[in-house]
């Protein structure tokens, strides 16, 4: 298995032994409550895995009703805000649910989450479960703080090929040729690309992979070091102006700005034909799984890399994304909770009910010793895509919102959405980031 490096935030993840999957985002769920008692609590996401954990937990609360877990679910967007708004206050849940980098970081910094090293090498059967280039990505300074959970998450272009057909076209593998693409699709009365704009970070994924193909992945590597002006990267500037002039060819549906990705509305345009593309996470191969089964059971749900940039440095196999989702346990927690909670990541977490239940889901959990499993899926051929995505990256970069802090992430979505609004340049863009610079 080829072995690279993955270039993130806070930290670095080898894109080798990369075994890959999907999960994260959703529509809106109940409210949470934070530790009390001695019952551990646990917030996660709604959406494609939401199942699959609400599975594991019920299976660990019927056999441990001592140590039973409360799991209360949010969508993506709310649960970002709650649970940073919590955890600063000492409010946190037992399992806080992250993505690592600098998020991570800022609850490291703060004392909010408990060091799991001495977890680790009591019990070496926990470390050895996982892909040692994932494990590593819950790492800050030689100590892990948060496991993962679930599976890697690279962004993929996905693409309706009954749309394609209709249009005599083929996925783009150059930006020119997707740029080509767009009068094609608007002429037959199709949107080239979804978008939940409203949610913000799915806009996202357009610069991350804009910038990792022009420049490589370097140019955010400077970003996350803080290091002074590095916004004013060429590769900034260029991205940011492509991105605007596939918004002015019409690339993207109308009211992109008001669709709601937390409520699958982007990828819900894609499967009903209205839009022929949309860039997104790997974990909406499991939402659309769900509910557009027909779709992706009958071979009409295709997917691709995001295409190269004339003149760019970025290698073309290099991925954006996220290598797991993880959980901390909280230190404010009882001496009770956390017991129950480090109970259930040894024996709860990646059972071989819940590993199966994940791939049977759309994903490919981030556990040694699957291959088989994964050959046998009926999903196997979108595994195997994803799959290789990781597992041959050079470079696996962090989603941004998550490798940067928390200040910097937010101020970043937020100048970008005006981006797309074509409500601000991409000079004033990159003066307003380096101002974030360190914050």
């Amino acid at each position: 298995m080829k072995i690279g490096k993955l270039r993130a935030a806070a930290f670095a993840v080898t894109a080798a032994a990369l075994s890959v999957s999907l999960s994260a985002c959703g529509s809106a769920g109940p409210a949470g409550s934070a530790t009390t008692g001695d019952s551990p609590t646990m917030w996660g996401l709604t959406g494609g895995g939401q199942q699959v954990l609400q599975q594991t937990v019920d299976s660990w609360n019927k056999a441990h009703p001592d140590e039973a877990i409360k799991l209360d679910f949010f969508a993506n967007d709310a649960y970002k805000t709650k649970v940073r708004t919590a955890v600063g206050a000492g409010q946190g849940p037992t399992f806080i649910y992250g993505w690592g980098g600098g998020v991570l970081k800022s609850y490291v910094d703060a004392g909010q989450v408990e060091d799991l090293s001495g977890f680790l090498k009591e019990n070496p059967e926990v470390k050895d479960r996982y892909l040692p280039s994932v494990l590593k990505s819950g790492e800050l300074d030689g100590k892990t703080y948060a496991l993962p959970n679930n599976n890697v998450q690279p962004v993929v272009l996905y693409y309706n090929k009954d749309v394609f057909d209709k249009v005599g076209a083929r996925p783009p593998k150059t930006w020119d040729e997707l740029m080509a693409l767009v009068p094609k699709f608007k002429a037959a009365g199709i949107a080239p690309f979804s978008l939940g704009g409203q949610s913000k970070w799915p806009d996202l994924m357009w610069l991350e992979y804009l910038v990792e193909r022009i420049g490589g992945p370097d140019v955010f590597a400077n970003i996350a070091a803080n290091k002074p002006n590095a916004w004013s990267d060429p590769a900034v500037a260029e991205a940011l102006a492509r991105i605007q002039e596939l918004v002015d060819a019409g690339g993207f549906i109308n009211g992109f700005s008001s669709i709601a990705a937390d409520s699958n509305a982007d990828q819900a345009l894609l499967y009903t034909g209205k839009a022929a593309m949309v860039l997104q996470g790997g974990w909406i191969y499991q939402g659309m799984k769900k509910d557009a089964p027909d779709f992706v059971k009958n071979g009409k749900l295709g997917y691709t890399n995001f295409p190269t940039v004339e003149g760019g440095k970025g290698d073309p196999a290099n991925v954006v994304g996220n290598p797991s989702n993880f959980w901390s346990i909280s230190s404010k927690a009882t001496e009770g909770q956390k017991k129950a909670a480090l109970d259930y990541v040894k024996s709860g977490m990646f059972t071989e009910e819940n590993t199966q239940a994940l791939i049977d889901s759309g994903a490919v959990p981030v556990v040694n010793g699957i291959e088989s499993k994964l050959a046998a899926s009926p999903d196997k051929d979108f595994l195997s895509f994803v799959y290789g995505m990781a597992k041959d990256a050079p470079s696996f970069t962090l989603s941004w919102d998550q490798a940067l802090s928390p200040a910097q992430g937010d101020a970043m979505l937020a100048n970008l959405d005006q981006i797309f609004l074509k409500k601000m340049t991409p000079e004033q863009f990159i003066s307003t980031m380096n101002a974030t610079i360190g914050k």
